[in-house]
């Protein structure tokens, strides 16, 4: 059985607070309805499961990334990915939970703040789009090639 490396630690560690964070996140949608009686869609429902499969989903399935490939980490695009994704996603999850308050409480919020709601919503969604595009590139620069792919190659290239 292989030890707990410390990147894998800390993508666990990450999985949690977004465990917890959506947690909470289920337990404001339940209690918050319940409050004013709103049997009605609300984006509220929403946040409870972004947090648990773009957080804690994602960063447990890296966890089980850095136990075979602790260097991973190292690439300067996951250390971009993870600060990015951080800001993105919490940022994204506000957004919905403010949008979701507004419908339970049949506030129509004016003009200007709904464009902001939107764009701050659609620069999160750029910011987790970009941050996953880091990630595919540290995978692809991180993952081991085997001996015998690298054979097929300099055979192709002779």
């Amino acid at each position: 059985m292989k030890t707990m490396t410390t990147p894998m630690r800390r993508m666990i560690n990450t999985a949690i607070v977004y465990f917890a964070l959506a947690m909470c996140a289920g337990i404001f949608y339940r209690e918050f309805t319940k409050a004013f009686a709103y049997t009605g869609p609300t984006p509220l429902k929403a946040v409870h499961a972004h947090l648990l499969i773009l957080g804690m989903l994602l960063f447990l399935v890296l966890a089980l990334f850095c136990q075979n490939n602790p260097q991973l980490t190292d690439c300067n695009s996951f250390a971009c990915f993870y600060v990015i994704y951080n800001i993105s996603l919490p940022i994204m999850a506000l957004c919905l939970l403010t949008r979701g308050v507004l419908a339970v409480e049949h506030a129509t919020p004016n003009r200007i703040v709904d464009a902001t709601i939107s764009g701050i919503a659609g620069l999160s969604h750029i910011g987790l789009a970009v941050a996953l595009i880091l990630l595919f590139v540290a995978i692809k620069r991180r993952m081991p090639v085997e001996s015998s792919d690298q054979q097929d190659c300099t055979a192709h290239r002779s």
